[in-house]
């Protein structure tokens, strides 16, 4: 029996992601909280012919909606509008973030937090300070969602494979291409580093390959443009939400799941020292890599892919580091009160 919480469930991601938790026959108890609408949100989804219970919580029932929640998934916050930069995205749910992880310390310390809400880069330092602060951080538990970029890479690479002249003339299928293409660094910009494992199809590539990174890189740009200002990639990220989740849940259920990236606290997994060096960085804290799940929880970093980097990944990586450093400083800095907004 696993209780799912999702905070921010009537918002354009929450609700779509909690449609799709809604029919996951891993998920017994679906717990919707938001600031408005979430019962609402919760008796639609009530009627759908599926074994799981849902409930709605409104805003002063936070404690209800987390207690006995083995996993919260938090796509709360604002999206980002035309214009916005992803600083003034952090201005406004930086606090936002450390008000829910205050509550998930309280009522639910031992649940896997999962953190859709941008920027990743910073909000899950946020919640990992905060819940330092607490005495309740257990850092295989804090996973930053970053599996919208590889969406998008699979997405985008055989798209760009199909057009391409020299390609090759097999059917190339989306759904089949995650063993090909990854995405490793954080979740923004020149943060985002797409791997392509299979070097023929950056050969096929050619000049078409810095197109197919700046894509991954700046695809939520395209859907912020494409939406006119009514909001940014919500149904993309509620898939990509809703895949992490899934990854979760089957681990949980004693399943056995392929390493999938995610942006953790690297200092409190067992082999996040060794990461470091690896990166060359000491001081970066935070990375997303792929990594080995027991029990829905982070045991380990599968750093293999940083082995088998092209030239031109080993670049990207030295600029995602350079860029997260200052990320994850403001996200700290946040919660220890040193920042001033």
């Amino acid at each position: 029996m696993v209780k799912v919480c999702v905070v921010g469930a009537s918002g354009g991601i929450g609700q779509p992601l909690s449609l799709l938790l809604k029919l996951n026959p891993y998920v017994s108890e679906l717990a919707l909280y938001d600031v408005r609408l979430a019962p609402g949100v919760a008796q639609d989804l009530s009627h759908i012919n599926t074994n799981s219970n849902v409930t709605g919580y409104s805003k002063d029932d936070i404690e209800g909606a987390l207690k006995g929640s083995q996993v919260v998934v938090i796509p709360a916050g604002v999206p980002r509008k035309p214009g916005m930069s992803r600083d003034d995205l952090f201005k406004i749910n930086a606090g936002i973030i450390k008000g829910i992880v205050t509550s998930i310390g309280e009522y639910a310390p031992n649940s896997r937090i999962l953190i859709i809400s941008n920027p990743v880069n910073s909000t899950v330092p946020i919640a990992v300070e905060q819940l330092k602060a607490m005495g309740k951080l257990q850092p295989g538990n804090v996973m930053g969602v970053t599996t919208l970029d590889i969406v998008r890479a699979e997405t985008f690479l055989v798209d760009y494979l199909a057009n391409v002249k020299k390609s090759p003339t097999r059917q190339y299928d989306k759904t089949a291409i995650s063993k090909e293409v990854t995405v490793i660094g954080g979740h923004s910009g020149k943060t985002i580093v797409p791997v392509v494992r299979n070097e023929l199809y950056i050969d096929s590539l050619q000049d078409q390959y810095a197109e197919f990174i700046h894509r991954v890189q700046f695809g939520g740009d395209e859907v912020v443009k494409a939406k006119d200002g009514a909001g940014s990639a919500t149904l993309s990220m509620a898939l990509a939400g809703y895949r992490f989740t899934e990854t979760i849940l089957r681990s949980i259920h004693r399943e056995a799941t392929t390493p999938i990236p995610t942006f953790v606290y690297l200092p409190g997994i067992s082999n996040g020292r060794q990461i470091q060096k690896k990166l060359r960085n000491e001081a970066l804290e935070y990375f997303s890599l792929p990594v080995r799940l027991v029990d829905g929880r982070v045991s380990a970093i599968d750093a293999s892919v940083l082995d088998h980097l092209s030239a031109k990944e080993q670049e990207m990586v030295h600029t995602a580091i350079q860029e997260l450093l200052g990320s994850i400083d403001k996200g700290k800095k946040f919660v220890i009160g040193s920042s001033k907004l």
